[in-house]
C-alpha cells in the first residue's frame, strides 16, 4: 500500500503509475450475487455447466462486475491521510478488453493522469485503472476513473 500525507503529495505524481493493488480472486458466488443485484442472468455468467461448453470454456464475470472492483482495488493500493472523504465522480472511458473466467485473479494498476482543485476544499483525480488478469497478456479492463477527495 502506498500512503500519501496530502492531496498535493499525490498530485505531484501525475504521469506515473502510482500503485498496484494486491490480487483479488473472482468467485462464482460473487458473479451470482452480481447477477442478482443487476438482473443480468446471462448463462455465460451463472450457468456453470453450459458455460463450460461455451465460447470461454468457463463462466465469466460480468464486465460491470470487473469495473465495480475499482474502489476495492484502489482502496487496497493507496491511502491518503488527512482527507475528510473521497467519492467516485464517474468515468470518462471504459473498455473490457478480455474476459474474466471465474477463479481468475485480478489486480489494478493505477496511473495518475490529472489532478485539479475543486470547490469545497478538494481535488479531483483522473486515474487510468488497468485491471490485470493473472496469466493474461491483455488487461481485463481499462478505465479512466474520476475520484474526488476533500480535506
Amino acid at each position: 500500500m502506498k500512503t500519501f500525507q496530502t492531496l498535493q503529495e499525490l498530485a505531484a505524481c501525475i504521469g506515473q503509475t502510482v500503485a498496484v493493488s494486491p490480487w483479488t480472486e473472482i468467485t462464482q458466488e460473487q458473479v451470482n450475487m452480481f447477477a442478482e443485484a443487476t438482473g443480468d442472468h446471462q448463462w455465460i455468467h451463472i450457468d456453470v455447466e453450459k458455460a463450460k461448453a461455451g465460447p470461454f470454456g468457463a463462466p465469466i464475470a460480468h464486465g460491470f462486475l470487473t469495473l465495480s472492483l475499482i474502489p476495492k482495488l484502489s482502496q487496497s493500493a493507496i491511502k491518503i491521510e488527512n482527507v475528510r472523504m473521497g467519492v467516485n465522480y464517474g468515468l470518462n472511458k471504459v473498455r473490457f478488453t478480455s474476459p474474466v473466467p471465474v477463479g481468475s485473479k485480478l489486480r489494478g494498476h493505477m496511473k495518475l493522469l490529472n489532478a485539479v482543485p475543486i470547490d469545497g476544499n478538494g481535488m479531483q483525480f483522473t486515474w487510468e485503472m488497468s485491471i490485470e488478469r493473472e496469466g493474461s497478456e491483455k488487461p481485463a479492463c481499462i478505465a479512466e476513473s474520476l475520484a474526488r477527495y476533500y480535506v
